[in-house]
């Protein structure tokens, strides 16, 4: 079993190899690669599917497992997961597309491993602004080698930016924030990944997103638990139940801003 400090020098040396990719294959496609849809609409690019290609080559020999992608069929999905209890890597190879398809610079490359379907390691990096967020379990979360979280953050609701998607919320959710929002101010920024570590780093208090798969959120939700934040399922269910569910997510970095956040959303849902 690895100590801790072992499980950080992998994943610095895991962040190293995201970075190398997303040079090679995503930064020289950015503002040239053309946007295609995917059958159930959601857009995919070149890059997409050329960083995919290089990840799913490269992970399996930095550390043994299969790459669990978004790229992929269900069934793919399905059968990667039933059979990668022992080691599975699970990846986004551009969260955000549509920001990265319009020129928006925030979106990310998502890579986790996971051990028994828990996160083990993760990176999140950025290649336009070339912040690269990166945990271990046990051993803490960091951007760019500086421990997270950067800031403390607001301590209560009232004082707290939060990170929201509105569009994949109930209405009547929706309707309470826009109307009553219980907290200082809100942002989206298109990135789930992204978002999910500016929890992390303090940049937002608090979090709530309707729907994300497991590639939106397997590495960045080790990121925020690192840093000492706390997540759950918005219906109570667990998050790491397999690629094949939409889950809703609620999240913040400080313990107890989190208690008192998750209750208002939940008396409100």
């Amino acid at each position: 079993m690895p100590t801790a400090a072992q499980r950080l020098a992998r994943a610095r040396a895991l962040e190293s190899l995201v970075r190398d990719i997303a040079r090679d294959e995503i930064l020289p496609r950015y503002l040239k690669s053309a946007r295609n849809r995917k059958p159930d609409g959601s857009l995919f690019t070149e890059a997409d599917l050329a960083s995919q290609r290089c990840f799913s080559e490269a992970l399996p020999k930095f550390l043994a497992g299969e790459v669990l992608g978004e790229e992929m069929t269900a069934t793919e999905q399905a059968h990667l997961w039933n059979e990668g209890g022992r080691g599975l890597w699970c990846i986004d190879p551009i969260d955000g597309t549509t920001n990265f398809a319009n020129g928006i610079p925030l979106f990310a490359v998502s890579i986790a491993y996971l051990i028994e379907h828990e996160p083990v390691l993760g990176v999140v990096y950025n290649p336009i602004t070339d912040e690269s967020f990166y945990a271990a379990r046990g051993a803490g979360a960091f951007l760019n080698g500086t421990e997270l979280p950067l800031r403390e953050g607001a301590s209560s609701l009232r004082d707290a930016v939060a990170g929201v998607d509105f569009k994949r919320i109930s209405h009547h959710l929706g309707d309470e924030l826009a109307v009553r929002p219980p907290y200082y101010s809100q942002r989206n920024f298109g990135s789930s990944a992204l978002e999910w570590c500016f929890v992390a780093a303090g940049r937002l208090d608090v979090y709530l997103h309707g729907g994300q798969m497991l590639w939106d959120y397997a590495a960045g939700r080790l990121i925020l638990a690192e840093a000492g934040g706390v997540a759950e399922a918005l219906d109570g269910g667990s998050l790491m139940s397999g690629p094949a569910l939409k889950r809703g997510v609620i999240a913040a970095v400080n313990p107890g801003l989190f208690s008192e956040w998750s209750a208002w959303v939940k008396t409100r849902s």
